[in-house]
């Protein structure tokens, strides 16, 4: 930073961008692919060029903030609003998924049998395993918070315990929702109903798994004396999408879990036997 008059960081030439787009390439075909003639060959290789991109461009990153100081103050306020921008654009990428949600169950075509959930699905009791990943998510945020709050302070020790739960606390969401997606007495390929559902809460637990990592990575480098307390901008972007990850599912679980599945149900089977007493 000494050759330069100002505080911003000029990046250097990187290929990661390129391996990057590469590797999303290799497994968007990959899963075509895997769908359609149960080749898993370019599936791996997008997946493992993926991980060692994800790997680099970190340790690059990690180097360039940590240790070459190119991190300032300007640099780390464009961060924030870089990372403000790209929390924005996920809002809208699942504003697409609730207003299929909706735009379906508002007004259940004659298709679906003109209820909701439509005839001949059976929804998940929402007051199972759904309300007890709720409650997994919401003390997630607590000890993401928790482990915040301990940096702010300097207590390495408690951020280090509170982010190692937190971790923990996403793993089990996510084991707990794989068991669900395999007890599911319906599919992806049951109508409207299955779409929405499935693409909505499998994107949602695709970004459980992203943020898992970014915490993962986070505890890492607080266990390396990476983080000081006023110089943790990488904790702090990972608590955000945290944050964030949770108040998607709390949307996901009242529309989609409750509302759609339980409230609907049970409202359009007391309206069927009003209509036939007999």
């Amino acid at each position: 930073m000494a050759h330069q008059a100002h505080a911003y960081h000029m990046v250097d030439p990187s290929p990661w961008p390129l391996t990057g787009a590469t590797a999303a390439l290799l497994m968007t075909t990959g899963l075509a692919v895997w769908f359609h003639f149960h080749s898993t060959i370019l599936l791996l290789m997008g997946l493992t060029l993926t991980i060692l991109t994800m790997l680099q461009w970190w340790r690059d990153v990690i180097r360039e903030g940590s240790f070459q100081g190119h991190h300032t103050q300007p640099v780390q306020k464009g961060l924030r609003y870089g990372m403000i921008l790209f929390i924005t654009s996920e809002v809208l990428f699942f504003f697409g998924f609730f207003w299929a949600f909706y735009h379906s169950s508002l007004a259940p075509t004659p298709q679906l049998g003109g209820c909701w959930p439509p005839t001949g699905i059976n929804p998940l009791d929402p007051f199972e395993v759904p309300l007890l990943n709720t409650a997994v998510l919401l003390a997630s945020g607590v000890t993401v918070t928790w482990a915040h709050h301990s940096l702010m302070e300097g207590n390495r020790k408690e951020a280090i315990q509170s982010l190692m739960f937190t971790v923990l606390l996403g793993l089990y969401f996510t084991l707990l929702q794989a068991m669900e997606y395999y007890e599911a007495p319906f599919t992806i390929a049951d109508g409207v109903y299955g779409s929405t559902f499935f693409v909505a809460t499998g994107f949602h637990g695709l970004h459980v798994i992203i943020g898992s990592t970014f915490l993962t990575v986070c505890l890492l480098r607080q266990i390396q004396y990476h983080f000081t307390s006023n110089h943790h901008f990488g904790f702090e972007a990972s608590a955000w999408y945290w944050h964030f990850v949770d108040v998607v599912w709390l949307f996901l679980y009242v529309s989609i879990y409750w509302w759609g599945s339980y409230l609907f149900n049970t409202t359009s089977m007391s309206d069927f036997q009003s209509l036939n007493p007999e």
